[in-house]
Formats: C-alpha cells, structure tokens, sequence
C-alpha cells in the first residue's frame, strides 16, 4: 500500500521521509500568517496542476524537486496527487500556520470535489520546528474530518480572507473543539490586533516585555527550539520585522537597534549581521509609555500590514481589545 504524508514544515518532512513512514513526504511552507494573501484565483492555482504559476506559488516549491521526480509528482495538482496513493495523511503542528495551511487545504478540497476529504489529519504534538527523528510518537492522533467539520472548515478559511476581521471574532463564539488548538490560536491571530490602548498587537507587546527586563539582544526576542514564549503566532522573519518596526521608525519604543532593516541581505553580509545580534536593546522612554498603556504608538507611527485579508493602515485599524476580544472598528 503507498503512503503520502503532507506537513507544513520541510524539515520535518524530511525527517519522516529518512524514517521510511511514507512513500512520499511534501511540505507546504507558504506563510499565511503574514502579508497580503494572494487573490483567490491564485490561490486555486497553488493546488492546481503546475502550468504558469510562477516560483514559489505552486503547491510543490517547497518539496525538493528530486524527491518528487522520484516520485513522478513534480507537475501535479493536489486532488491529482492524492489520487495516486492509497493513504494519504495530513501531519500539522499545533502553530497558527499550520492550521491556516489545513483550513485553506479543506476549502479547496471542499469546493474541488464537494466531497469528504479521503485522507486522514494527524495532530503532531509539538511545533514542527521543535520535533527531531526518532520520533517518540510515530502514528499522531487522527483528527476526524467530515461534512460538518469540512464546511466550518471553510467558513473558517473564508473569514480568515475577509476584509474585515468580524467574521474571525464570530468564530469564537462557535465550538470549535473538531479541530484541537484551532479555538486558542483563533484567540491568538485576533489578539495580533492592534491593542485600542497602545496600539500594539499581542507579539510587539511581548517583545517590549522581554525588553524591558534589561540586557536583551535582538537573539533574545526571536522564538526558537527551548525557549519559552508567550506568543507562537510569528516565525523568525516576521518577529524580525516586528522589532525592526518598534525600532526604525517616526518615533521609536525600542532603542539601541544598530543594523538594519531586517532583510536577507542584511543576513548576507558579516558584518552587518554580527553588528545586528550585538545591538543592546532598551526601551525608550516612550516605550514605556506604550507598554504601560499610557501612550498609542500608532498615533505617531504608520501601520501598513496585513492580517489575513485585513488591510491594516492609521486610516483604516481594526484594533481588539486583549481582555474582552472585542473589535474596535475603525474611526
């Protein structure tokens, strides 16, 4: 019997192809939780047969090209490949991403084949970044998708893709126990939100925290394997963006930040780079305004970001409120 396991992660992808589990292990890596998400069109065309999509849009980038020629995958779409194999799986990690990644997979599946998917989901028990072969639990618990849990699936996707992020807010009022950790990283994206009080979404807010306690380096407030953090919604490049927009900006919360912007060429260069991870970041005194609530950083400082389908600019901010998970619409 073939076996085709899915995840969300390349490394761990690798890692279950190397313990011999399936036939065939593909990774879907593309960040949902961060910037514009492309137009509908584009992203049917992502799980569609490979023809004009350009690098890094089509559902199979991020699966070593030698590992599907391999597998005779290369071109195909993702109700195409599925058909091939006898079993196919799902792995997810808990973190929003990844259950961006299975919402949008489902609706796809949904208006594709308006059928039940007929292929399984496992829930891994960690991160993808914090799971190593071997593997202390080879077969992760399945999670049951049906008809019911394959139309909130997509209503999901669909609010997450909104506008406006009402349709988000409107889901936690619904019981979302069939997908575990769906219900606390829903709660988490929306807190992401900027705050009515300082203006900070729940990520910047933890950054400004750790900062405040004294001798931090950038290193220091990036999420990594071991290390305790509040929030798991961002990965590396979008914290990295997050303190670059504390820091070089109108009027900053962070000081000390010596290199920048947070960029791959940044990264390229020595020593740049070495300058970066040296800076000693403080808050400045406005900083502690923000953090304290006392003061509104988007009042001095532009926004222009994406949550979900949401377009966050100072004209047009949707704020949330952290304790009540109430929307403050825009003025």
């Amino acid at each position: 019997m073939t076996r085709l396991i899915v995840t969300t992660d390349s490394s761990t992808a690798g890692a279950i192809q190397r313990a011999g589990l399936a036939d065939l292990v593909i990774a879907i890596e593309r960040r949902i939780v961060w910037g514009r998400l492309p137009s509908d069109a584009e992203l049917d065309a992502s799980f569609a047969p490979r023809t004009t999509q350009s690098p890094g849009l089509h559902w199979l980038d991020d699966t070593p090209a030698w590992r599907l020629d391999e597998s005779d995958a290369k071109d195909l779409g993702l109700v195409e490949l599925f058909s091939e194999y006898d079993a196919v799986e799902f792995w997810r990690g808990p973190e929003p991403n990844a259950q961006l990644i299975l919402l949008w997979l489902l609706d796809h599946w949904r208006r594709r084949c308006n059928a039940n998917p007929d292929f399984v989901v496992r829930r891994l028990p960690l991160g993808a970044r914090d799971i190593k072969p071997p593997y202390g639990e080879l077969h992760p618990p399945i999670v049951e998708i049906k008809s019911h849990e394959l139309k909130l699936a997509s209503r999901a996707w669909r609010a997450y893709c909104a506008p406006a992020p009402q349709s988000w807010r409107d889901l936690l009022k619904t019981n979302l126990s069939w997908l575990p950790q769906l219900a606390p990283y829903a709660t988490a994206l929306l807190e992401e939100l900027p705050s009515p009080a300082s203006g900070l979404g729940a990520t910047e807010a933890w950054i400004l925290r750790l900062i405040a306690r004294g001798c931090v380096q950038p290193s220091d407030v990036f999420p990594g394997h071991q290390k305790r953090y509040e929030v798991d919604v961002y990965g590396y490049w979008e914290v990295g963006a997050l303190l670059d927009g504390l820091a070089r900006c109108e009027r900053p919360a962070v000081a000390g930040l010596d290199e920048g912007p947070f960029s791959l060429a940044m990264h390229n260069d020595s020593t740049r780079f070495d300058r970066y991870k040296r800076s000693q970041l403080s808050l400045t005194e406005f900083g502690k305004a923000v953090l304290a609530g006392d003061e509104d950083f988007r009042r001095y400082n532009p926004i222009d970001r994406w949550w979900g389908g949401t377009h966050l600019t100072n004209e047009r901010l949707w704020r949330c409120d952290r304790e009540s998970q109430l929307l403050v619409e825009p003025a």
